[in-house]
């Protein structure tokens, strides 16, 4: 079991510390939300402020034109009631007229469609000047209509009080409709008026965000110059004090003890190894003709190997080629004797044909038999 030293205990408290610090560290710099490092807080005041100028601006607008919009609303629903009314008082006024004025006992033709004209109609004959009378009856004549004056005069005084009541309503309803106009034309003017003073409103805010926009994008401006300014004379700075450094630093000086290693004398450091050295170059050539003249043996050996393959191949084709030529040459020979034994027993097969041909022309069939039978025996 180990056991634990102070200096032990120490290094791994120092370690606790440090990561603890390390973790800290990154919080503060990796949390986007806290973190104002780098930031410029005047600056992102001021954007916040111009923020809120300008919601107040655009919730003030909102609410100027949410209370346009209800009050528009307002007059259209009274418009709407006052349309409502009239439509109803004229409906109305037009039943009580033709309630009044135009029964359907004053029609013309109230006579042909009366319902009860049966029940209240009148004997055939009642008076002389009775004007139910027709022409074929004989009861009443031309000029003979005692009432036409009255008729006529009431007809006159009824169509005198028509056109009175026209009148009237006529000019009731130019009355009205003047009133509609008048109260339409100030109700347009009343808006007219609205617009423009928040038309001045939305201008002014416009002019006061323009203002604010411009004199923060100068602030931005000066402070980008000459946070450029400070970023190139630092980037001289780092740019002078690197080259002095190169200028002075082993890199450039070639300084060949910068390449040796710590893990011993035959290794370098591969970004400070300036090259070999020329005892080092010398070596290697040595080493490279060694591996040349070697390369050269080798081939050589490959070349007279080769070459013994060649001859002992060729001897091999050689000697197939005499082989199969004496095999020719017997079977040349072996074929010769076969056709001369063919020729033979051909002419000898033609010579025994030909003795039997004669034999049997000059011999009877019976003698030939017998003397076939006794041959074969």
């Amino acid at each position: 079991m180990a056991v634990a030293l102070p200096r032990d205990l120490q290094q791994d408290a120092s370690l606790a510390k440090r990561r603890h610090a390390e973790l800290c560290r990154q919080k503060r710099i990796f949390n986007a939300r806290n973190r104002i490092i780098g930031g410029d807080t005047e600056a992102w005041d001021v954007q916040v402020h111009d923020q809120k100028i300008k919601e107040a601006t655009e919730k003030a607008r909102h609410e100027t034109f949410a209370a346009e919009m209800r009050q528009n609303d307002k007059i259209m629903c009274i418009l709407e009631n006052r349309k409502k009314r009239d439509r109803k008082n004229l409906c109305r006024a037009i039943s009580d007229f033709q309630r009044s004025f135009q029964k359907p006992e004053t029609r013309r033709e109230f006579d042909l469609s009366d319902p009860l004209a049966l029940k209240n109609d009148l004997p055939a004959r009642q008076s002389d000047h009775d004007v139910r009378n027709t022409i074929s009856g004989m009861q009443k004549f031309m000029g003979e209509d005692l009432n036409f004056h009255e008729r006529k005069k009431f007809q006159e005084e009824q169509n005198r009080e028509w056109s009175l009541q026209q009148q009237r309503e006529w000019k009731n309803a130019q009355a009205e409709r003047k009133h509609a106009e008048a109260f339409y034309t100030e109700t347009r003017l009343q808006f007219d008026e609205t617009a423009k003073h928040l038309q001045k409103l939305e201008s002014a805010t416009r002019k006061a965000v323009c203002a604010s926009v411009k004199e923060f994008n100068k602030s931005q401006a000066i402070e980008s110059a000459e946070r450029k300014k400070q970023e190139k004379a630092q980037e001289l700075e780092d740019n002078l004090a690197e080259i002095t450094n190169l200028l002075r630093g082993d890199l450039l000086s070639e300084n060949p003890q910068q390449a040796a290693s710590s893990f011993g004398p035959h290794r370098v450091v591969p970004d400070r190894w300036k090259g070999m050295t020329q005892e080092q170059l010398e070596q290697i050539r040595l080493v490279q003709k060694q591996q040349v003249q070697e390369k050269l043996r080798l081939q050589e050996e490959e070349r007279q190997r080769d070459l013994d393959w060649d001859r002992r191949r060729i001897q091999g084709a050689r000697a197939t080629l005499l082989f199969e030529r004496q095999q020719r040459r017997q079977q040349r020979d072996l074929r010769g004797a076969l056709d001369g034994s063919n020729l033979s027993l051909a002419k000898e097969q033609r010579l025994q044909k030909k003795y039997m041909n004669e034999v049997y022309t000059n011999q009877p069939t019976g003698d030939y038999f017998t003397q076939f039978n006794t041959g074969s025996r």
